[in-house]
């Protein structure tokens, strides 16, 4: 199953020219790498990301771009080792067919093909599919992909539905994202934003993404007083964070 890169939780401000991103290389050694430069005028120093899409810079609106690569430079050992750990996790291309494992709440289903059915539904450990053996890869993925998406929104909202109680804050209107790069969003006024893709995880792991946004109806950052309240309702949310950083690439379609 094709492995996605490890995914974000933030707070959006709707200042969207705060920020900026582009595509740059690097001479490391012998070789040269790409990576995207993230400049944003909230950022205080210069960080380093590197995951399935390879290394990611953030770094302060007017951090030169000479500065930048020196520290690129300085950590070229750590970058190249670790671009070469996500090269050797890389999981064979997911195929979309009959017999093939997807994953929901943590557990594998196998597709199977049920042409009697109205409508995709599980069935224990199968997630029974309404068509034969005449449908192709595109339709397969599009009515696998509705069944989760369907799933995600129900549980998503009986999830907040159970820990907003628990953090004193109003149950806000659950809405899916299709992002890439972030597992959830808290917008000013209160709108939550969950992936969808998200579903495919461990209910634990669901829940740690849950509270996360919750909490930031009562801390609208990343401060102290933010994870305060994270904790009071997940006393092992570091345990959740670690293992959804680690282990999200396990249970992701392409």
């Amino acid at each position: 199953m094709a492995k996605r890169k490890p995914m974000q939780l933030e707070f959006v401000l709707d200042n969207v020219s705060a920020q900026a991103s582009t595509r740059h290389q690097f001479r490391l050694d012998e070789h040269w790498i790409e990576y995207t430069l993230k400049r944003s005028l909230r950022r205080r120093s210069i960080s380093f990301v590197i995951d399935a899409d390879g290394l990611r810079v953030g770094a302060p609106w007017h951090a030169s771009l000479r500065r930048i690569e020196s520290l690129l430079g300085r950590h070229a050992r750590w970058i190249t080792r670790k671009l070469g750990e996500w090269q050797a996790r890389r999981p064979p291309p997911f195929t979309w067919q009959a017999g093939a494992a997807v994953m929901a709440l943590g557990e594998p289903l196998t597709l199977a093909l049920d042409p009697a059915r109205s409508s995709t539904a599980r069935d224990g450990n199968l997630l029974c599919i309404a068509a034969n053996e005449a449908i192709d890869s595109g339709a397969l993925a599009a009515q696998v992909t509705a069944w989760l998406r369907g799933t995600a929104q129900r549980w998503f909202e009986q999830r907040a539905a159970h820990y907003a109680p628990e953090l004193g804050v109003p149950l806000p209107a659950i809405y899916l994202s299709n992002a890439r790069s972030r597992w959830g969003s808290c917008h000013p006024g209160g709108r939550v934003r969950l992936c969808w893709r998200l579903v495919q995880m461990p209910p634990e792991l669901i829940d740690y993404v849950v509270v996360h946004e919750l909490a930031h109806l009562r801390e609208a950052n990343h401060s102290q007083y933010f994870w305060r309240w994270v904790a009071r309702v997940l006393p092992d949310y570091e345990i959740r964070r670690r293992a959804l950083r680690r282990d999200s690439h396990r249970y992701l379609l392409a």
